[in-house]
């Protein structure tokens, strides 16, 4: 299972990778797996502020709906629109071309919130 050192995990099995105050969020690979097949996404929350914990969004797998909790206050400024007729790619590529919204981050100090990569490693091996 990939678990890149680089980015901030929720419980909840999203990622954040932050360059200033832009935050990149997706789904880890971890839960890519237990979904499975991603057949479709659905983000209509572009444009609004969400607090930490709120949903974005929902994941769609061949067997089952999950919702999408943003890990950090902020505002969802795009959706990967890639997704709409790819969303495949979260499962080929969950850090990379599956990444499913851009954020601008209200609080950076809220980060250290998150687990890193090793506590999020013990999370998933649990």
């Amino acid at each position: 299972m990939n678990i890149p050192e680089n980015l901030y995990y929720t419980n909840d099995h999203e990622w954040i990778k932050v360059d200033g105050n832009t935050g990149i969020v997706g789904v880890t690979d971890f839960a890519q797996h237990q979904l499975g097949d991603i057949v479709f996404v659905d983000v209509d929350s572009v444009g609004e502020t969400l607090a930490e914990g709120e949903t974005f969004g929902t994941i769609e797998a061949v067997k089952t709906v999950s919702d999408l909790f943003m890990p950090i206050d902020c505002e969802v400024v795009e959706f990967n629109d890639a997704l709409n007729n790819e969303p495949e790619l979260i499962n080929k590529d969950p850090y990379g071309q599956g990444w499913i919204v851009k954020v601008t981050i209200a609080d950076l100090s809220k980060l250290s919130a998150l687990l890193n990569h090793e506590q999020y490693k013990a999370l998933v091996e649990a």
